[in-house]
Order: C-alpha cells, then sequence, then structure tokens
C-alpha cells in the first residue's frame, strides 16, 4: 500500500481526504496493524491509487495470507510480470478489481460484493471467537452492550406479553427511494432484480441483508411501530448466528443539528455519551468511539428524522446523501417525503419500506388475549370486555367504529387501549364507540394519552421485598403534573429536544435565577468554611475566642465570594457553557505510569489558565474584603489602607491564581478515562460523577490547602526581592488561609460548576422546592421507566412516545391544574377528549 501511494505521488493526509477514509486507516494499512481488513475499505482507497488488475489480485491475496514485513511491501505488490513470475490466477471468491471513472470493460462487470466480515463479533446467545486486537475488543464490548441494553427495553415494553403486535411492512411508493440499479449497487448494463420488501417483524434483518447498499428507510405514521421495528432490527442483528461485522446502534436524532455537526461526529458523540468506557484514547491518539466509527465497524439506526426541526430535515438528508455508508433511518412518511422534495432527491442507495396498519384480525387475536381480569379467563377463544367492540369493528357500519378502528391501527394506541381497559377493572371499551363524546379520531387519540398517565400510576399493593425500592405508590395527579413539566421543559431549550438528561435540568431555571443561586452557594461554601477553620482553631487552643471583628470579617469574605462567584457564572453564560456535562474520567495515580494514556498537554494547559483565572478572582477579593473591613474597623490609617491593599491585591491574586492553576492542571493530569464493563444508564452515570466529584473536592482542597503556603512563600520572597515592600508569611497564618480557601472554593466549583453540583443544587433542591419536581427525582424517574412512561436511550431518559410527550406538555402548559385522578369505572370526557372525574 505504501509503495502504491509514493507511486501516485501522494501523501497520506491527500490520500485519506480523497478515499474518504481516516489518516489513522490508511497508517495502519500500510503498518499491517489493522486488525480486520474490509474490502470496501480497499476499494475506495485502490480506486484512488489506480490499481490494476494483477495488483489488486495481490494486494487481497497478502490481506488473505500472512502479514508480510513491512520492507518487503513493495517487493508483494511489484506487478508479477516485473520479476518473472507468472501472474496468479484469481480465486472464485476474489472479488472483482475496482472500476475506475472511465474505463471501458469489455463486458458487464458483477456486481461488487458486499463487505464480509473478516472475524465475527461476540455478542449474547453466540458463541464467536472474539478477533484480536483493542478495537474488535471494544467493537465486541459494545455489541454485548447494545444487546443487553435493548432486551431489557424490550421487557419494559412488554413487547412479547402476550405476543409481538404484527407490525408489517411493504415497499414505499418508488418516489421514496433510489433507483433499483443502485440500491443493488449495479454495474452499468446489468438488469436489476426484484426487490422484495415485504415482511414484518420476524423478518427485518434479512430485508436488511437482501440490501447490497446496507441502506434502508423504514416509513410509518405516528405509532405505528417504527422504533419497535428498529429494537427488533437491532437485536436480530446481534443474535445471527453469524453477526455482522457492523455493531448496530439505535440514537435519537431529533436533537441533532446538521448544520453544524456532521453524521460522523453525531455519531462519536452519542458513543462517547452513552458508552464513556469508549473514551479511552489509542495510540494514534484518536478514542475508540471515533475509531470504531471511522473503521466501519457501527451501523447507525437513525431514529426519529421525522422530530427535527422543519428547517433541518432537509439540510440532515443533504448530509447523510454525502456519505454512502450503511444506515437505516426511521420517519414518519409525510415528513421524510417534505424532506425529499426540499432536496429533491431520496436517501441515496436507500431502499424504502412502509409500515401498514393493523388490521381487525390482529386486534382480534392480540387484545381478547390481554384481558385477564374478566369472566372468560381461562375459556378458549373467549373475546372478554372487547368481544362488543371487535363485532363492532368487523362490520365497520357506523362512522364510530370506522374512526375507532383507524385509531386502534398503531401499536402505540392498542398498547394505551389495552392498558386502559385491560388492566383496570370496570373500564368497559365499548364507550370509545360513542360519538358524542368522540366526534373525531383526534378526540380518541386524545382520551386515550390523558388515561393513559393516571392508568399506569394507580394504586398497588408494594411487595414486602421490593428490589426496585423507587418504585412505590405516587399521586397520579402529581405524577403527571411533574411529567408535564419535564414535558414542557422539553420545548423550551432545557434539555436536547426529546433528551431528559439530568445534567440539564439546571438549565430550565431562568438565568437571573441561576446566577443567583450559583452566587448564594459560593458565597456560602465560603463563609461556611472559613467558620469551620475559625472553630478548629478556637479547639486547638490556636485562637482563644472568636471576636466581633472576626465574625464580621467573615461575612464581608463571605459577600465578596458570592460576587465573585456570581459575576464567574456571569461570564460562563455569556461563552455558552453554563452547563456542566458529567465527566467520563476518573482520577487515578496509575494515570501517569507508563503505558497508560495521559491526558493531552494542550487540556492541562487549559485547565491550569482557568485555574489560574478564578484563583486569582477570588485572591483579589479576599484582598479587599480584608480592606473593607479594616475601614470599617478603622484601625489603619487611610493612607496606609490603601497601601496594603495594593500590596495584599497583588500577592494575594498571585499566590490564589498560582495554586488554583497548578491544583486543576495535576487534576487534569492525574484523570483517566472512566473504564465501566456495562453501558451507561442515566442513573449509572450520575453515581459515577457524585463518586469523582466527591474526589475532585477532596483532591483540590488538600491541594489548594498545601499549595497556597507553598506558592505564599514563594511569591512573597519573589516580591520581596522585586519591590520595596515588607511582607511576612507566617506557615501557620497560611495553612488556615489556604484551609479556608481549599475547603471554601472546592465546595463551591463543585456544587455550582459540575455536573453532579449542579443536579443536587437544582434538580434535588431548587425545582422541589418550587413544586416542579419531587424531592426523589432520580427514584421517580426510574418509577417512570419502570412504569412505561420513559424510555433509557443510553445515559438519558425520553418519553415512550412523541404523541405522550406532546400530550403531557400541552396539559401543562394550558392548565395550572393537571387532570385529576379518575377512579376506575367513572371516567367521563371533557371538552378535547380529556379526561375528567365526574362533577368537575
Amino acid at each position: 500500500m505504501r509503495h502504491l501511494r509514493r507511486r501516485a505521488g501522494l501523501t497520506q493526509e491527500q490520500l485519506a481526504e480523497r478515499a474518504e477514509v481516516s489518516v489513522s486507516t490508511i497508517g495502519r494499512l500500510e503498518n499491517g496493524r489493522l486488525p480486520e481488513h474490509r474490502l470496501r475499505t480497499l476499494q475506495k482507497v485502490a480506486e484512488v491509487l489506480d490499481v490494476k488488475p494483477e495488483e489488486w489480485q495481490r494486494l487481497t491475496a497478502t490481506m488473505d495470507g500472512p502479514q508480510p514485513a513491512l520492507a518487503d511491501a513493495a517487493e508483494v505488490l511489484t506487478p508479477a510480470g516485473t520479476r518473472g513470475e507468472p501472474t496468479p490466477a484469481a480465486r472464485p471468491e476474489d472479488p472483482a478489481p475496482p472500476v475506475r471513472p472511465g474505463t471501458q470493460a469489455g463486458a458487464p462487470a458483477p456486481a461488487a460484493p458486499t463487505p464480509a466480515p473478516a472475524a465475527p463479533i461476540p455478542v449474547p446467545g453466540t458463541a464467536v471467537s472474539s478477533p484480536a486486537g483493542p478495537l474488535a475488543d471494544a467493537a465486541a464490548s459494545l455489541a454485548r452492550e447494545v444487546g443487553r441494553r435493548w432486551q431489557r427495553e424490550e421487557k419494559h415494553r412488554r413487547v412479547h406479553d402476550p405476543f409481538p403486535l404484527p407490525v408489517r411492512y411493504q415497499p414505499a411508493p418508488a418516489a421514496l427511494m433510489d433507483r433499483p440499479e443502485n440500491i443493488q449497487r449495479l454495474q452499468p448494463g446489468v438488469p436489476p432484480r426484484d426487490l422484495d420488501l415485504n415482511g414484518d417483524l420476524r423478518t427485518v434483518a434479512d430485508t436488511y441483508r437482501s440490501i447490497e447498499s446496507q441502506r434502508l428507510v423504514i416509513l410509518g405514521r405516528a405509532g405505528s411501530g417504527k422504533s419497535i421495528l428498529a429494537i427488533k432490527f437491532v437485536l436480530e442483528l446481534l443474535a445471527a448466528p453469524t453477526p455482522s461485522l457492523r455493531v448496530p446502534v439505535i440514537l435519537s436524532i431529533g436533537s441533532w443539528d446538521p448544520l453544524a455537526i456532521t453524521p460522523r461526529d453525531l455519531l462519536v458523540d452519542h458513543l462517547l455519551r452513552d458508552h464513556p468506557h469508549l473514551a479511552r484514547t489509542t495510540p494514534e491518539g484518536a478514542t475508540l468511539a471515533a475509531e470504531l466509527v471511522d473503521s466501519d465497524l457501527i451501523l447507525p439506526v437513525l431514529d426519529g428524522f421525522d422530530e427535527l426541526a422543519e428547517a433541518l430535515r432537509g439540510p440532515a438528508l443533504e448530509a447523510l446523501n454525502a456519505t454512502s455508508h450503511p444506515v437505516v433511518l426511521t420517519s414518519r412518511q409525510d415528513e421524510y417525503a417534505r424532506a425529499v422534495r426540499d432536496v429533491h432527491a431520496p436517501l441515496v442507495l436507500a431502499a424504502c419500506v412502509e409500515l401498514a396498519d393493523l388490521t381487525v384480525e390482529d386486534l382480534a387475536a392480540y387484545l381478547p388475549r390481554t384481558d385477564r381480569l374478566g369472566d372468560s379467563l381461562g375459556s378458549r377463544g373467549a373475546t372478554g370486555v372487547w368481544g362488543a367492540v371487535l363485532d363492532e369493528l368487523r362490520v365497520r357500519d357506523t362512522p364510530a367504529s370506522s374512526r375507532l378502528g383507524q385509531v386502534l391501527g398503531t401499536p402505540l394506541m392498542v398498547t394505551l387501549a389495552r392498558t386502559m381497559y385491560s388492566e383496570v377493572p370496570g373500564n368497559d371499551p365499548v364507550e370509545l364507540l360513542d360519538p358524542a363524546s368522540f366526534p373525531t379520531g383526534r378526540h380518541l387519540e386524545e382520551h386515550l394519552l390523558a388515561n393513559f398517565v393516571p392508568t399506569v400510576y394507580r394504586h398497588r399493593t408494594p411487595e414486602r421485598a421490593d428490589p426496585a425500592t423507587g418504585q412505590r405508590n405516587r399521586d397520579p395527579e402529581q405524577a403527571e403534573r411533574w411529567l408535564g413539566y419535564l414535558a414542557h421543559s422539553l420545548t423550551t431549550g432545557a434539555h436536547e429536544h426529546g433528551d431528559l438528561a439530568w445534567w440539564r435540568f439546571g438549565a430550565s431555571v431562568r438565568l437571573p435565577m441561576r446566577i443567583l443561586y450559583t452566587a448564594l452557594i459560593g458565597g456560602l461554601c465560603m463563609f461556611a468554611a472559613n467558620w469551620l477553620v475559625i472553630l478548629f482553631t478556637v479547639s486547638i487552643g490556636y485562637r482563644r475566642s472568636v471576636q466581633a471583628p472576626a465574625m464580621v470579617e467573615v461575612t464581608v469574605f463571605g459577600l465578596c465570594s458570592a460576587v465573585v462567584f456570581g459575576l464567574v457564572y456571569c461570564a460562563l453564560a455569556a461563552m455558552g457553557r453554563t452547563v456542566a456535562v458529567p465527566t467520563q474520567v476518573r482520577l487515578r495515580l496509575a494515570a501517569v505510569a507508563p503505558g497508560v494514556e495521559h491526558r493531552p498537554v494542550r487540556e492541562i494547559l487549559t485547565r491550569f489558565g482557568v485555574g489560574l483565572l478564578g484563583g486569582s478572582v477570588l485572591g483579589v477579593a479576599h484582598a479587599w474584603s480584608k480592606a473593607l473591613f479594616r475601614a470599617l474597623a478603622g484601625t489603619s490609617p487611610h493612607a496606609d489602607l490603601i497601601g496594603a491593599a495594593i500590596q495584599d491585591t497583588l500577592a494575594a491574586g498571585l499566590i490564589f491564581g498560582l495554586t488554583a492553576g497548578l491544583a486543576f492542571g495535576l487534576i487534569a493530569a492525574f484523570e483517566a478515562p472512566v473504564d465501566i464493563a456495562a453501558a451507561a444508564t442515566p442513573m449509572r452515570l450520575l453515581s459515577v460523577n457524585r463518586s469523582t466529584a466527591t474526589r475532585q473536592f477532596l483532591v483540590l482542597a488538600a491541594a489548594v490547602t498545601v499549595g497556597v503556603a507553598i506558592c505564599g512563600y514563594v511569591v512573597v520572597g519573589l516580591l520581596q526581592q522585586v519591590l520595596p515592600w515588607t511582607l511576612l508569611w507566617p506557615l501557620d497564618a497560611a495553612l488556615l488561609l489556604g484551609a479556608v480557601g481549599g475547603l471554601g472554593g472546592s465546595a463551591a466549583y463543585v456544587l455550582a460548576l459540575t455536573a453532579w453540583g449542579q443536579w443536587l443544587t437544582v434538580a434535588r433542591f431548587w425545582l422541589p422546592l418550587t413544586r416542579r419536581l419531587p424531592w426523589d427525582t432520580a427514584a421517580f424517574l426510574d418509577d417512570a421507566y419502570r412504569r412505561g412512561v420513559l424510555r433509557q436511550a443510553g445515559a438519558v431518559y425520553q418519553f415512550r412516545h412523541i404523541r405522550l410527550q406532546q400530550h403531557l406538555a400541552r396539559v401543562h402548559v394550558s392548565s395550572g391544574r393537571v387532570t385529576r385522578y379518575v377512579k376506575p369505572g367513572r371516567m367521563r370526557r371533557a371538552s378535547g377528549g380529556r379526561a375528567s372525574p365526574e362533577g368537575r
């Protein structure tokens, strides 16, 4: 490969740019360090290098056989005729050489084969050996994590209870997919075959494998089962006897801004967020997540194209069309069709299917088996509470039955109806056929959505030893109010559209209030640290008692510190960095050991600069608070007071600045990526960040305490050599001052400027205090997930469906009071189709 590149007169960077692969991939190909060669990547590079057929055969033979020594690379790739050797015959399994632009072939070439895995990736339920190399190990670990995650999601969604709904698909209109010859990647002149794009949940993986381009679009109306089909597709790929080389990863793209983030960066960011252990870097300097994406080991399943802002769907489709990488995309049909018209092209090289509605036969087979409360339980073929409704749906001789049949044509509405009528005693689904209460299908949908939350939060007797401690009986009215606030916050910019990220809960509070409580936290931390040090000195006899002037000085210092932290937060707000992201590192002494990756020097210098600036401001605040105390006390003449203030300002600013900068820089040097075996969940990531924040506080407090004494000795000594000042820096006073700055500053930083600290102060205190969330917020979110209201998407929560989220947000905005709890058997419809109690 190196010989061919040099013959073409290209650098590695130029070759990588023209072949649309990463520079690290080119380097590993040339050095024989790529653990799993991919024919598709090799073909891209060969097209750029103008590889001749005999060179292609030798290249593939080299790839299939033992790796040659680097010194023999040129000899291996030298054409056979130049060494007097016969050209080896191409093997039947060898792929055809790449066809270069402008090349004329005597006969149509066969279709390019799809990439075949050099070694399968082990996943749950398969007995496949793991390929060698850290990248292959990371892919295998990722496959196991993804499989476990979506198996849990299937369980929580009760997909198999009593059996999966028959979600079927059929070919979409031809205008929404590429030409068949492009989808099948045929050479010119080769007639395309008929595409078989009919199937259901059980065959979606087989359908995808039959598509040569490995690009598929799944369309359907709201609630038609697109997400369920995507989950089943991922699990089928991972559980196949010969798993795919690429690991399928589902990510919601409702928050994607294609004008600012490329598809590649979007996928890398998603992997880093949901799988923090992929933040470890390779010898080339890239993260494992980036290497997996660049090595074409990830199959992105992009869910929720229709949830993008309307103005961004066209740019998103253009961004996806700029690549030919395998991808699966889900969307509602109308939104996707509008995007296709805007860019004048569908997703290139992609086949397209649309989901069909459920039939009456599907409902007749499914709904009666979900009724386990009726008198017909145990009787074969009994229809239970659904008998009369199913009879009407079979005939469909009234507008009401036609509307209900259309509404129940999606798995989402069937699930809501099942929850309300099959699982709650006394509720009769016949009321759904009442035309006076439900004049339109929209009223029926709103009725089912409105009663979903009260139904799943109905009173249940808790088990004596319930492992899910957070799942307890909650008042349905309060639960709906809290969920309504969360749903509304997703529309106000507090979160990333459909993602309920715990570290973004603080952004739901208005900026002036955030500045105020940040200043309050900073001031209280410095005030409390000062008092702790004073009380400690009194307890050991260093200070006899606490005098009134000392109390004034502590109060003034606390107020000045509050102003400093408020200004710092204002500066962060101006830079758009007020929302702290969860840290994906931990503190380890082993981080400086040989063989362990180190933090980049740039990151260490950045941390040093931030600490230097923040510490200097805090030191200046300390100096002027001391001067203000002296002025109020009247213990020094004004001339001496100003001179002392200038000296203290310079000395304290340098001392605190250098100390904080060195402390933050050392912490950056001792950080190592979080190494976890399982995929991140919201509460797992929260727990990791709580532990990290605790370690940061302990290390920072100790480092600042000692650093103030040492840096103070050095700075004072240098200043006395340069300036005609007389400065004193006794060791005992320096340690006490350092303890105040270390304890107070570290606590303020952790509580106000880290993700876990903002969660603690806002989500666990401020929002519950204002009755917008419960006091046990984490337990409430986990409980909502277990009840099926929320779903987990890696490190964030999402509402089970966008329709449910929109309904709860609309109720939250339109009414100061949410829907009251409706006892089973006493449901009546209010205006707009929303359930309300009798007499209201």
